[in-house]
């Protein structure tokens, strides 16, 4: 045989090989036609956003509002109380807080460290300069938040903590499962008398294992370094990470209890937590979704891991006011893991 002839078999071999594997072409075909729609309706181009603008009520309120009203690019967003606007503006659901003083000048808080917060500064300002309010023109009080606890890095902080759960949990378990599929030790086991039940809790122990050094190193590194603060109590923030580690162990062993192949777990792991990256409010706050989006991203385990440990660092709660949050968790987990008994195959 000649080398044409050679290269030419067993190039054809190769090609057959991957006809013939089902994952194989999903991954590379079909996959990447759903990443590129989901993320081009995600990140679409929609022109210039609006800069969501909280106007809090009182005396003069009205006029403000008349007055942001003639930039399109100003969305207002209403508030009763003070008290209420901060927070949205602390969990990023808002760029700027505008309050009225009835005949004193409006006073504008925002986080001068976002971008989207002095985009929203501007804009406000430039709506007031073109309107004479009061007749004392865009004359206004400015503050920046540097109050800790109130800053973009304190929202921002607990939702990285809480991607990091998902990502070591999901892909720490599912690689191992499916190495030991692609190494034929999964079939070795089929012979033994171990329950399916002991063999993915043992994945899941281990990882609470892992669990307590990388809280700890993410934590104190957030508090000493970065000055987040933790208002809660640390007894209930094990507690929240215990069970988003559950939840997240679950849903990896589920992922992986079929896959037969390392690129098969790594496409379905990376189809399973792209919809939670971008709609778990890691980076920016949910409720910039349409609201009939949000009740759906509300049962995602990365925004309920991710609204409760924003609630355990920022507002200081306790289990008995996330309790609704940490049952979504558990019932994640749980759901996860009973479907993995009965889908999983050892060969």
């Amino acid at each position: 045989m000649n080398s044409l002839r050679e290269l030419y078999e067993l190039t054809r071999v190769r090609v057959l090989l991957f006809v013939r594997e089902p994952d194989a072409i999903f991954w590379v075909f079909v996959f990447p036609l759903v990443l590129a729609a989901v993320l081009g309706f995600a990140f679409r181009s929609r022109g210039v956003q609006p800069a969501r603008v909280g106007l809090v009520a009182g005396a003069g309120a009205e006029e403000l509002a008349a007055v942001l009203a003639t930039d399109p690019h100003v969305e207002l967003v209403r508030f009763a109380e003070r008290a209420e606007a901060e927070h949205k503006l602390a969990r990023a659901a808002v760029d700027l807080l505008v309050e009225p003083d009835g005949a004193a000048p409006p006073h504008l808080t925002y986080d001068e460290q976002r971008p989207e917060g002095e985009n929203a500064r501007i804009r406000v300002r430039r709506a007031l300069d073109l309107a004479e309010h009061g007749g004392t023109g865009a004359e206004v009080r400015e503050d920046a938040v540097r109050e800790k606890g109130s800053r973009y890095l304190d929202f921002l902080f607990p939702g990285l903590l809480g991607m990091n759960l998902m990502g070591t949990g999901m892909w720490g378990i599912g690689f191992a499962i499916a190495d030991l599929r692609r190494r034929k030790f999964l079939k070795r086991l089929l012979v033994t008398p171990m329950r399916r039940s002991s063999f993915f809790l043992s994945f899941i122990l281990a990882r609470l294992v892992f669990l307590v050094l990388e809280l700890s190193v993410l934590g104190l590194f957030g508090r000493w370094i970065l000055g987040v603060p933790l208002r809660g109590g640390l007894v209930t923030l094990v507690l929240v990470t215990l069970l988003g580690a559950f939840a997240f162990a679950g849903v990896g062993i589920l992922v992986a209890s079929r896959a037969r192949t390392i690129e098969a777990v790594s496409g379905l792991m990376n189809l399973v937590m792209m919809p939670m990256w971008l709609g778990s409010g890691v980076f920016f706050s949910y409720e910039r979704f349409p609201a009939a989006l949000q009740p759906l991203l509300k049962l995602l385990p990365l925004t309920a891991l991710n609204d409760a440990l924003r609630a355990v660092y920022l507002d200081g709660s306790g289990p008995l006011e996330i309790v609704g949050r940490l049952g979504l968790l558990f019932g994640w987990g749980l759901a996860t893991f009973f479907v993995a008994l009965r889908i999983f195959r050892w060969e």
